[in-house]
């Protein structure tokens, strides 16, 4: 059974940064695609970024570009987000998610991920 454990949230002001971790309880983590999705409540879960198995390809929302970055640790069974140039827009709950799909797509909607955390919140303050 896969289990992700995010930490790192918290509270910030606007223009801050936060570094997300995501830990996961699997036996090959390069076997998986991981990604970042946040979440605002009475809204839909939005896709914040995603890495493929090995790091080489990655995807950002266009919210996010430029400002956050997406990497993992295939030795650790991490996958972490740092998030810099913090904006209100970008409070929300945001979650660590997993698919062991195959194939060569990265992919940016929930519906392809099987496995999540249980979230962590992040603000960040006008």
């Amino acid at each position: 059974q896969v289990q992700l454990v995010e930490s790192g949230g918290g509270l910030v002001q606007t223009g801050g940064s936060l570094r997300l971790s995501c830990v996961a309880s699997v036996r090959t983590f390069s076997d998986y695609i991981m990604a970042w999705f946040r979440e605002i409540p009475g809204k839909e879960r939005e896709f914040v970024a995603s890495v493929s198995w090995s790091g080489s390809v990655i995807y950002y929302s266009e919210s996010v570009k430029g400002r956050f970055t997406i990497s993992r640790d295939n030795t650790k069974n991490q996958v972490y987000l740092q998030m810099n140039s913090l904006k209100p827009e970008d409070t929300a709950t945001y979650y660590c998610a997993a698919t062991d799909r195959s194939g060569p797509d990265v992919p940016t909607s929930p519906g392809n991920y099987a496995y999540w955390g249980q979230g962590t919140q992040v603000a960040a303050s006008t």
